[in-house]
């Protein structure tokens, strides 16, 4: 799985919005902290507010805030509505996926990976990023990683 650039911005804006529920963030403002481009970020912006995640509030008080409490809102969400489904082959539905001879095992492994993915993304939220108190499960995940940090091209 490859977390785009668009991905990465909307989750930090996201997490921006939760840290500051009692009233709209400015684009300006969340581009700052993140250090993301402004430019950019209202195209993200726009996309999350599409996929009704945000909202927007014009006016000199006005901004974005999340649609729903940051508890509500899984990693998942965000990046299914910045890239659509978590994991795809080939845009293919991985119930029916068959391969014949000695790749007949291989979607079992597409599914594993996307169960792994769905269960560290969709039991991740906002909140568990403003709080820091991420879940066990992603603890476990993220100390194992470091446990076994190799040298990857590409930072695989």
């Amino acid at each position: 799985m490859r977390i785009s650039a668009r991905t990465d911005y909307a989750i930090r804006a996201m997490a921006e919005l939760a840290g500051a529920p009692e009233r709209p963030l400015k684009a300006e403002d969340i581009a700052g902290r993140q250090d993301i481009p402004v430019r950019f970020l209202f195209v993200v912006l726009s996309e999350l507010r599409q996929a009704r995640l945000v909202s927007s509030v014009r006016g000199p008080d006005g901004g974005y805030s999340l649609t729903r409490p940051p508890g509500e809102i899984t990693l998942a969400d965000v990046i299914r509505a910045m890239d659509g489904p978590l994991v795809s082959v080939r845009d293919l539905k991985l119930t029916g996926l068959e391969y014949q001879g000695a790749a007949a095992p291989l979607p079992d492994v597409w599914r594993a990976v996307r169960t792994s993915l769905r269960q560290v993304l969709e039991g991740t939220t906002l909140a568990d990023l403003v709080t820091g108190e991420l879940p066990a499960l992603v603890q476990e995940r993220a100390r194992t990683y470091q446990d076994d940090v190799r040298t990857y091209p590409h930072g695989g």
